[in-house]
């Protein structure tokens, strides 16, 4: 695929690095000189020019290209990145920094696919890496309302159980299930919990801890994953 990034700072050229190291074809368009420069030293077609402008964006043949990433760190030229592109039937993502304005922009975001906070996404990752291998964040669906994926344990309660027999707290529901090494799909309720099995809860965070206890095994006086 063919991405156009505009604004090579630190979120977009990381973005952009995880592109091309899947393989896909990655064109950067900054509007500051010696930020477009860091972008061509590591190897990137830079278009030094204003990414909220009809025509820069030009430039990079929007025709041809898949998606388009409004990665600044401006809001309103974000916007205006991801109107000029829609109109080219890009695909859109805008970077907004700030929760409380998404209200806002959303009564006006109809071009705009998905809108992304990294600072939302890079919490969960810390997360991740605070809570171990056998809980994975995967979002924060509200403010109170997190998606984890949990593996069962040797050690977990209900290892050797089925699905039928789970009891989650009331404020926790099973979405998906799958077996260890398979895929992750519609529970089963005649599914058996065996070690390496997923189940993927939403939950709210004053339970996070007891769901934890009871598909990991770990003890509750751990912090609560809510609280990372």
């Amino acid at each position: 695929m063919r991405f156009v990034i505009v604004g090579a700072g630190r979120v977009g050229l990381r973005t952009g690095r995880a592109l091309r190291e899947s393989g896909h074809e990655v064109v950067f368009v900054e509007v500051d000189t010696k930020t477009a420069g860091g972008a061509r030293e590591a190897g990137f077609e830079v278009i030094e020019g204003d990414g909220s402008l009809e025509a820069i964006l030009e430039q990079v043949d929007l025709a041809s290209t898949d998606v388009v990433g409004a990665l600044t760190g401006d809001l309103n030229d974000n916007f205006a990145t991801c109107l000029i592109a829609d109109n080219y039937g890009c695909r859109t993502v805008m970077r907004i920094d700030e929760d409380y304005r998404e209200e806002i922009y959303r009564q006006y975001a109809d071009a705009v696919d998905e809108v992304i906070y990294p600072e939302r996404l890079g919490a969960i990752a810390a997360k991740n890496a605070l809570l171990g291998g056998n809980s994975v964040a995967i979002a924060d669906i509200a403010q109170h309302l997190q998606l984890i994926e949990f593996t069962v344990t040797e050690s977990a309660p209900v290892n050797g159980y089925s699905l039928s027999e789970l009891e989650l707290p009331a404020n926790a529901r099973l979405l998906a299930f799958g077996k260890r090494d398979g895929p992750v799909g519609v529970p089963d309720v005649d599914d058996s919990l065996e070690v390496g099995d997923r189940l993927v809860i939403l939950a709210d965070f004053a339970v996070l801890s007891d769901v934890r206890q009871l598909i990991v095994g770990e003890s509750t006086t751990s912090p609560a994953l809510g609280e990372v």
